[in-house]
């Protein structure tokens, strides 16, 4: 899991308006534990996407940090460069970056079994990060009015690390298939051995789970 450059106090919520605007607005949680908006950045890409991006910078009371500032502040949290790549593309900046070993790549993908909708859909990407010093970004695609708030503790991607090697297939031999078959059966059959009901009538099988924990040293 990985999550974004927070303090226990700080928060963020960024949020695709439409038509090349992103607002990205920054919180602080004061004494009585109420995330407190801090100043807001709403960007505005070029048409297409490509050229210079406008900047604007607002305050919810009193400036506390100058304009620069703020907006350093919020590239802290956003890649801007990388914002609407597609449309509606949000490049969200993880607090941990990762080198590999020779030969080892980082997919950087959503976090995994989140179903609750709607969830917002995320591009994978897979990087040579042992030659090349990749700085760690999870790019989620918005529909306009969509937003999303991130805050300490709550994980904004995942890194998986994974060989990079030629992988070659070729079909079952005859043997290979019935000892496939056979294994399929046995593990049927303990299952149903070791089915057991819970308190309120339903039915589960920890034998996988069993299986599993045998296979481990």
């Amino acid at each position: 899991m990985v999550y974004a450059p927070l303090e226990s106090r700080e928060s963020y919520y960024v949020e695709y308006e439409g038509d090349g605007r992103y607002k990205f607005a920054y919180y602080l949680q004061s004494q009585s534990g109420q995330a407190t908006p801090i100043f807001s950045v709403t960007m505005t890409l070029s048409l297409g996407g490509a050229g210079m991006i406008k900047e604007d910078v607002a305050f919810a009371g009193e400036p506390i940090i100058s304009r620069e500032d703020a907006l350093k502040v919020a590239r802290v949290f956003l890649v801007p460069e990388d914002m609407g790549t597609p449309a509606g593309g949000i490049a969200l900046r993880g607090a941990t970056n990762f080198q590999t070993p020779a030969g080892w790549d980082t997919m950087y993908t959503p976090i995994f079994n989140m179903i609750e909708r709607p969830m917002a859909p995320m591009l994978v990407i897979r990087v040579e990060t042992d030659w090349y010093a990749h700085e760690t970004e999870f790019r989620y695609v918005l529909q306009p009015g969509e937003g999303l708030t991130i805050a300490q503790g709550i994980p904004i991607g995942q890194a998986l690390f994974v060989p990079r090697e030629e992988i070659t297939t070729r079909d079952c031999t005859a043997e290979e298939l019935e000892a496939i078959r056979k294994s399929q059966g046995e593990f049927a059959r303990h299952k149903a051995e070791a089915t057991q009901r819970t308190p309120y009538g339903l039915s589960y099988s920890p034998h996988y789970l069993r299986q599993s924990r045998a296979q481990k040293p």
